[in-house]
């Protein structure tokens, strides 16, 4: 199997989990984990806020369990206040510290922070040198970004040179403009343009329309990439983590998750909300597996806007037990297969 090599870190798998706003907590961050993700990184969070103390930011700093190693991302523009949060998530137990430079979302991008920070490759520099003197020489600074603000400046090649000239130890790469969002199409071809850019020795990481096997193994052929970074398409399928683990590891796919698997893994995440996560979230989180994990059943879409009428977590749960059950009946058992693909 390819190892990843990110300064002292060795990642077996050649898979990351993408830090998503509201989705990569703790638990949806060890589901992964536990199908076989090489490696989380949390959500990405404001540096302003965390050097502020603030505590909705503070918490979301949860180490991975069982002692896995973990990142932490960090967006932001001022010099002082990187460094200061990159310290924090040392402090907290991270083994990677990322600097987000790809966000597209308006009120990231409002603030010059994100992906707006493409524009600014001399600043971009100096807050990667901040942080990377900030932190111990045995925790890699990485960074994320994307193909460029829009089709005139599709600069991530040179942009990546200039983030590892600075000390940048693995580049992340989203296949998307800024101005396209996670609309159209990711372009392979930049992505093959910044791994033959940046020197053999730092890992280049392809992100973008990964949601299947075979989407990663084109992401690895087309580009070149080190490993491939997974956002979207892990959601209520950590599956495609475990069917990538077993090809690389020479073994056959396993493919689409059985009912019974779908079922463990929803119960797992279940577990894992009401045991880590804070309790006035709990019905928020609740709905979102719901949905996840229903994904391509009959009668999914139907559970979703019945769970997301509810408040009470028991209830919720209920209701997705009671469905799953009724998926059982129609499928002839709790072996059956449906991609999580399908429309429900």
């Amino acid at each position: 199997m390819p190892t990843v090599h990110v300064g002292p870190i060795q990642i077996d798998t050649p898979t990351f989990l993408a830090p998503m706003a509201a989705v990569t907590d703790l638990p949806f961050r060890t589901v992964c984990e536990e199908h076989g993700a090489g490696f989380t990184i949390t959500e990405f969070l404001s540096a302003h806020a965390l050097s502020q103390g603030a505590k909705k930011a503070v918490e979301k700093l949860a180490p991975s369990l069982g002692g896995r190693k973990f990142g932490v991302q960090i967006f932001g523009r001022e010099i002082g206040v990187m460094a200061r949060a990159a310290e924090m998530a040392v402090s907290a137990g991270a083994s990677l510290v990322d600097i987000n430079m790809g966000c597209p979302a308006k009120r990231v991008v409002a603030g010059e922070c994100g992906s707006a920070l493409m524009k600014e490759p001399q600043l971009a520099q100096e807050i990667v040198r901040a942080v990377r003197h900030a932190v111990p020489r045995d925790v890699p600074v990485t960074v994320k970004h994307r193909a460029g603000w829009d089709e005139r400046h599709l600069n991530a090649p040179e942009f990546a040179q200039a983030l590892v000239e600075a000390g940048a130890s693995l580049i992340t790469v989203h296949g998307r403009t800024r101005t396209q969002g996670f609309s159209g199409t990711c372009d392979l071809g930049i992505l093959r343009r910044v791994r033959d850019a940046v020197p053999r020795h730092v890992p280049v990481v392809g992100n973008g329309d990964v949601v299947s096997m075979e989407g990663y193994l084109r992401m690895r052929e087309v580009t070149g990439c080190d490993a491939v970074m997974i956002g979207r398409g892990a959601m209520g399928n950590p599956f495609l983590f475990r069917s990538i683990r077993a090809v690389e590891q020479g073994e056959r796919d396993p493919g689409p998750p059985t009912l019974r698997e779908r079922v463990g893994a929803f119960e797992r995440h279940v577990e894992l909300i009401l045991s880590h996560g804070p309790s006035s979230r709990h019905h928020v989180e609740l709905r979102k597996a719901c949905a996840w994990y229903s994904r391509g059943l009959h009668g999914g879409s139907a559970l979703r806007q019945k769970v997301f009428s509810l408040c009470d977590p028991a209830a919720i749960v209920e209701e997705a037990r009671s469905f799953f059950a009724e998926q059982a009946k129609r499928g002839q058992g709790q072996d059956a297969r449906a991609p999580l693909s399908e429309a429900a």
